[in-house]
């Protein structure tokens, strides 16, 4: 498994780590379709190299994300990678929780993977390889205060990803998670607004409170999740399936 010339379809690939995952893939000779909600972004991202292009969908519609894959198809061939990037975080204090939002939560942080992985699937199984990836979360090994609908639903993810791997283990396709903590992104930036909204903490507080559990008190960059990405799609990782990946600078 290599990835000239190979077609890797990445989810909520607009911005932040999605689109730095599209570029890493592009550059290491993969045809990529991007794929989100929002044209513009995809757009841009697709502008920056002429192996890369888009597709809007919403992942947690089914129906939609086999339709943007099947255009996808059409346009850089059968699909050998998945990279389900695509997610979303609410903060909310579990009393104040609806059974609304907890489902919105499990939809695109867990469905958005199944949907993107099953649209893949059957050309991976055809070819005899490929590559499952699922961009996960730290908040898919621990537990953290206030995002417990995401928590479930990116142990969900972890759970889903173990289940594969076994399950695929003898059809050359691999699956794996990559468990990243706190990301310097937009939503990062949320996150961060949200406390100084509910907390009065000044953001140089708030961004503090979130680096303090990684010993290297820093954020994770998006290069370091594509750079993550571009090996579980090389050769080199072939024995790695079923494992989840925590770049958290030794957190977990």
């Amino acid at each position: 498994m290599g990835l000239d010339g190979k077609h890797a379809v990445v989810t909520g690939g607009g911005t932040g780590t999605g689109a730095a995952i599209a570029a890493e893939l592009a550059r290491a000779g993969a045809r990529v379709t991007v794929l989100g909600r929002r044209e513009a972004p995809l757009r841009e991202v697709a502008e920056q190299h002429r192996f890369i292009g888009w597709f809007t969908c919403d992942v947690t519609d089914a129906a939609a994300v086999r339709a943007a894959f099947d255009r996808a198809r059409g346009l850089n061939g059968p699909v050998g990678v998945v990279v389900a990037n695509a997610g979303a975080a609410e903060s909310t204090p579990f009393g104040q929780m609806t059974a609304e939002g907890f489902r919105s939560m499990l939809e695109v942080n867990l469905g958005g993977v199944f949907n993107a992985f099953q649209a893949g699937f059957a050309d991976m199984e055809a070819a005899g390889e490929g590559r499952m990836i699922a961009i996960a979360s730290t908040a898919g090994l621990k537990g953290y205060p206030y995002v417990a609908g995401y928590c479930a639903a990116k142990h969900g993810v972890v759970g889903l990803t173990r289940a594969l791997a076994m399950e695929l283990g003898r059809s050359g396709i691999t699956v794996n998670a990559i468990c990243p903590g706190f990301i310097e992104t937009p939503m990062l930036d949320r996150s961060i607004a949200n406390i100084c909204d509910k907390t009065g903490l000044s953001r140089d507080a708030a961004a503090k409170s979130l680096r303090k559990g990684n010993p290297q008190d820093r954020f994770i960059q998006v290069d370091e999740v594509a750079g993550a990405v571009r090996w579980l799609c090389s050769g080199a990782a072939r024995s790695v399936n079923g494992h989840t990946l925590a770049l958290t600078g030794g957190e977990i």
